[in-house]
């Protein structure tokens, strides 16, 4: 629709563009570090972050960075998960069939680690997404999972990817155990103004524009709406982009996407 207009190539500002294109900002590097030594150390992480500050699009990156001679990663993302649907979830992934019961299944996945590091010579990397919405029960299941030692070392990388609320959940008292498993956490962070103009510069290259589109008012606009939020700054730059498509507008001012704001998206 829009891209003809604008002459772009590609859309800008979707959510399936290649982890490789991405705008590669200080925190998203920073992240990418720490994961990486998480991995090749076999630690416990948790990355935490507002809604909308990138952290499934960190862990797109981090998965395709991994070398896949080295590391076999198991992404489980279910927010209503229980105990067994784990086990079956990463037994699935490395295409072992799952026991029916949770024990005999965590016995058999443990038994699938032993051979995949042992002969195989590969370290597992279990990614949990959308930690937050887990109960006690399940993040102590997860906690157990580095129970299984194997010659004294962590038996795999176990990384929680979730909102805030993770983080302040793990802070309670009953949750002291899980806490002092925990090696390392990062902290994603919204964009500041700077990274706002990076962004979405980078997000026009990628569609194939080498031109300003967007005034500098309207990028203003766009960060004091989106407050540095990955996700806010698409839904607005999308939005304003259709509106300056519809209107005959090559250039987006800051009074168009503030009609956008006010209209579509307040």
């Amino acid at each position: 629709m829009f891209e003809e207009f604008y002459g772009f190539e590609r859309t800008p500002f979707s959510r399936d563009i290649p982890t490789l294109e991405l705008y590669r900002s200080s925190t998203l590097e920073e992240t990418l570090s720490r994961l990486s030594y998480v991995a090749s150390r076999q630690l416990f992480c948790v990355v935490t972050g507002e809604c909308g500050t990138g952290k499934t699009t960190t862990i797109r990156r981090f998965k395709d960075e991994l070398d896949p001679q080295k590391y076999v990663i198991m992404y489980i993302a279910d927010s209503k998960m229980t105990p067994r649907n784990f086990y079956k979830g990463m037994l699935d992934q490395i295409g072992a069939e799952s026991r029916f019961y949770r024990g005999d299944a965590k016995r058999q996945l443990h038994k699938e680690i032993e051979l995949m590091k042992g002969i195989h010579k590969k370290q597992p990397v279990v990614i949990v997404d959308e930690a937050h919405l887990l109960d006690k029960e399940m993040l102590e299941e997860v906690r157990f999972l580095l129970n299984f030692k194997m010659d004294a070392e962590s038996p795999m990388a176990l990384i929680l990817v979730g909102q805030v609320e993770l983080w302040d959940k793990l802070q309670l008292q009953s949750y002291t155990a899980i806490r002092q498993r925990i090696d390392m956490q990062c902290r994603m962070q919204q964009f500041d103004r700077s990274q706002v103009t990076e962004y979405i510069t980078r997000h026009l290259e990628y569609a194939g524009c080498e031109r300003d589109i967007f005034s500098d008012e309207a990028i203003e606009a766009i960060y004091r709406y989106s407050g540095g939020s990955a996700r806010l700054i698409n839904k607005a730059c999308t939005s304003s982009l259709i509106f300056g498509c519809q209107n005959g507008k090559k250039i987006i001012d800051d009074h168009m996407v503030k009609m956008v704001i006010n209209g579509e998206l307040s």
